[in-house]
């Protein structure tokens, strides 16, 4: 079989990717979490063990009240909760005046020690992002655990409870992302968000009476978990492929590692999330990697020229885009 050849991503776009001014500092606190789901771009899971440590945590406070430019502090995992540094980097960051996002999978609430945490969460207004990759049960199960679904059904009736989708101030969006292929028919993009919004909330509001604000649409990257099934089923080169073939330019404009800044558990920086997971570090114009204590020490956020980019960054450009705040054009 003919390898199938990806054209750069750079050369698809016909300049480099440049940085715009940073807002967005999206922080993975560790690989500690609860759960194992076989889409996880992270692999995280409950044998995981590397989290922040104290130094670096403490360099991340300092950043977030240095820098008046950045707007929000967004907090993933793992399951963010269960690593350390959570609650110091949450009261820091609104202490600072900035929104702040916690990726939530929302079955933590129900683990031993963390029953407190809706209220916590709804005491801080933090924007809650969780997953939930289909309205329907048995397709949330199978991508996220036996019992995910029923579990993530009365986490979010113990926000509704306290506010979240009602009260302005405590945003709760929920994210679906495609099950994964099994052969090449089954390569999806995620349908229009809009209207798939809408099924979520009808069906979810007339079986469970339960509420959300947005419903964010992702893609599926060739990153973690998913690439490892991927190449398992000999698809992970098809895959790239169909995202290629499916390229949209406008959704470069609005791609969102051209304003954030992703902090790993070891404080190093990368562009985005995705990139951090794959090993590729943001460089400045001279071809240095960076740290937070190198942000520090240089008293800037905005020494990174251009993106690092590679063949995964076509999942965020494909159909609508896709990024951690959903599809980036309609």
């Amino acid at each position: 079989m003919v390898q199938t050849v990806i054209t750069p991503f750079s050369h698809k776009i016909g300049s480099p990717l440049t940085k715009n001014e940073i807002t967005v500092l999206q922080i993975n606190l560790g690989k500690r979490c609860n759960q194992a789901c076989i889409h996880c771009h992270v692999e995280a899971g409950p044998n995981r063990t590397e989290e922040l440590s104290s130094e670096v945590c403490d360099q991340l406070i300092e950043l977030i009240h240095r820098f008046d430019s950045i707007q929000t502090v967004d907090i993933t995992g793992g399951a963010p909760e269960m690593n350390y540094g959570f609650k110091p980097l949450v009261e820091a960051s609104r202490a600072a005046g900035k929104q702040v996002i916690v990726r939530s999978n929302l079955t933590i609430f129900f683990e031993p020690g963390f029953a407190e945490l809706p209220a916590y969460f709804a005491e801080n207004k933090l924007q809650v992002v969780a997953s939930l990759p289909c309205y329907l049960s048995s397709n949330v199960d199978k991508m996220r655990g036996n019992g995910v679904y029923d579990r993530s059904i009365q986490a979010i009736k113990l926000l509704n409870d306290l506010g979240y989708a009602s009260d302005p101030q405590l945003i709760l969006n929920l994210v679906y992302n495609p099950s994964l292929p099994t052969s090449r028919d089954q390569f999806y993009l995620p349908p229009p968000q809009e209207k798939l919004e809408a099924d979520y909330k009808t069906y979810l509001d007339e079986h469970y009476g339960i509420r959300f604000n947005q419903l964010l649409t992702l893609t599926n990257l060739p990153i973690g978990r998913t690439k490892l099934y991927l190449q398992r089923q000999q698809l992970h080169q098809p895959y790239l492929q169909f995202l290629e073939d499916n390229f949209n330019p406008e959704t470069v404009s609005h791609l969102m590692c051209r304003n954030e800044l992703s902090i790993d558990y070891l404080g190093n920086i990368y562009d985005c999330d995705f990139n951090q997971m794959e090993g590729i570090p943001a460089k400045t114009a001279d071809g240095e990697t960076l740290t937070v204590a190198k942000l520090l020490s240089t008293g800037s956020l905005d020494v990174i020229n251009e993106v690092q980019t590679a063949a995964f960054c076509y999942g965020c450009t494909a159909g609508c885009g896709s990024s951690c705040g959903g599809a980036l054009v309609d």
